[in-house]
């Protein structure tokens, strides 16, 4: 499989687009004046406690206050009388944990989504290449990616001894260290070390609302957590970014060096790969399979819902071949979807009824095929009685519809707004209720052009009768500043 790396750099947006096969997978936005949060840590102080809902308030200097629950706070790890060391422990109430005014460190796990603020955990960790720095644990993982159970012994071996050179910290090994000397990770586990005594100190020594440890910047963070083995290039069209990148890669992943491209042809990059339009398709609802058949995608605040339609697929033997074909090709279309839209928490998939077992477990499992080279965990669960399959995607930034666009100011958010004809009715009857109540000779109505196109043409004779019933002069009056429901009701 061919991977490229696509950074676009603007001056107030970089844009990073994974494009496999000539087909654009991923896209990653960060916007000068609003750069994401995530991975961040703060010397925050508690607002407030919420024993009705095991969590707190706490202030990081964010716009709104953010979200810690108490299952993210760390907490003693003696286990209770009774219970085994490796048994769950319970959570205590957020009463004993925490209380209001203290100051505690906590790290952004997820940017602050519509009204919610960001959500927090007292369980810091640090990314580097290969690994991620766990300070408050002991413990080594590796990556479920990592298959080999020698090279997963190897690794695991490896990372404890080094790691108790260096205070004896926890690490997960990431899927990116699968084959690496010792060498390499040594050196993560010494830059690991550094940045944690740099935000030890700095959490020591910071006033309460401020950042002790920054992520990185889109393009390098692309780069740490993007680029595997099969990445062939990573092409970057502004030299300023392309120096960056090549002094950051020198230093920690020296391998990549040559992988780093800098892109200077004269048509803008992501017009070359097709990428713009992708980003176009990817806010419409609709989604076009090959076989044509199609998805439609709705997000709403509770979930995403997809349904899946054969559209003018007719098949080649029956309708179940024609059913099944459809939803295997759906079934992969949807994995690309979920990832280019950034697309979390609840979704529901709607695929065409099927009433071959086999088939079911065919589509079931070339969705979760599709879906392993997602970044963000996923979790599928087998189809329901209803044959619907529901599933969930980790959800830390808001997804590319929200990210670009907004609610429509017609018809806030409903997706309809009503017809001029109901409008005309709303406008009859509040001349009605303005006249009862204040006196005036005469009213003016001001209205959208359409509305009072309808009120003058198709309802002349109406508005004839209702000026004899009232007894008072109705004069009209368009004005295209007023939205198709909006109209106001002047007595003159």
């Amino acid at each position: 499989m061919s991977e490229e790396i696509l950074v676009n750099v603007t001056p107030r947006e970089t844009r990073v687009a994974v494009v496999e096969n000539g087909m654009l997978q991923e896209l990653h936005i960060e916007r000068g004046w609003r750069r994401g949060v995530v991975g961040n840590i703060y010397k925050g102080r508690v607002q407030r406690v919420m024993p009705g809902m095991q969590a707190a308030f706490v202030e990081v200097g964010l716009e709104r206050a953010a979200f810690l629950h108490a299952n993210d706070v760390i907490r003693p790890t003696q286990p209770e009388a009774g219970l085994a060391e490796d048994a769950p422990q319970p959570t205590p109430s957020i009463l004993e944990l925490l209380r209001d005014g203290q100051e505690i460190v906590v790290q952004v796990v997820k940017d602050p989504i519509g009204t919610k603020g960001a959500r927090l955990t007292t369980q810091i960790s640090i990314p580097s290449r290969y690994l991620v720095l766990l300070p408050q644990s002991r413990s080594i993982g590796i990556s479920a990616r990592i298959e080999d159970e020698d090279e997963r012994q190897r690794l695991k071996s490896l990372v404890a001894e080094l790691s108790a050179a260096h205070g004896g910290h926890g690490y997960i090994v990431r899927t990116n260290a699968e084959g690496q000397p010792a060498e390499a990770l040594a050196e993560d586990i010494a830059y690991l070390a550094r940045v944690w005594n740099a935000v030890e100190r700095r959490g020591r020594e910071a006033a309460a609302g401020t950042i002790t440890y920054e992520d990185l910047s889109l393009p390098l963070r692309s780069v740490r957590d993007l680029v595997r083995r099969d990445v062939e290039k990573v092409r970057v069209d502004s030299r300023d970014t392309y120096d960056r990148l090549q002094a950051f890669v020198a230093k920690y992943m020296p391998v990549l060096a040559e992988k780093v491209e800098l892109y200077t042809g004269d048509r803008p990059i992501f017009d070359l790969y097709g990428v713009e339009d992708e980003i176009g398709r990817a806010l419409d609802k609709q989604v076009p399979l090959k076989s044509g058949g199609y998805l439609v995608i709705d997000q709403t605040e509770a979930m995403t819902t997809v349904d899946v339609n054969t559209g003018s697929f007719l098949g080649q033997r029956n309708l179940e071949e024609t059913v099944y074909r459809t939803n295997l090709e759906a079934a992969q279309a949807v994995a690309r979807q979920l990832r280019l839209r950034n697309l979390g928490g609840i979704i529901i998939i709607d695929f065409i009824d099927m009433t071959d077992p086999e088939h079911r477990r065919q589509v079931l499992r070339t969705l979760e095929k599709s879906l392993a080279r997602d970044h963000a965990r996923t979790t599928v669960y087998d189809f329901s009685p209803l044959g619907l399959v529901e599933m969930t995607r980790k959800r830390t930034v808001e997804s590319l519809e929200r990210q670009l666009s907004e609610t429509c100011p017609q018809c806030g958010g409903r997706g309809s707004v009503k017809t001029a004809e109901t409008v005309t009715y709303e406008v009859f009857r509040e001349i009605t209720r303005a006249v009862r109540q204040f006196d005036a000779e005469r009213l003016l109505v001001i209205a959208s052009p359409k509305v009072v196109a309808r009120i003058t043409e198709e309802e002349s004779a109406a508005v004839a009768e209702l000026e004899e019933f009232l007894g008072k002069s109705i004069r009209f009056q368009a004005d295209e500043q007023y939205l198709q429901e909006q109209f106001d009701v002047v007595l003159l």
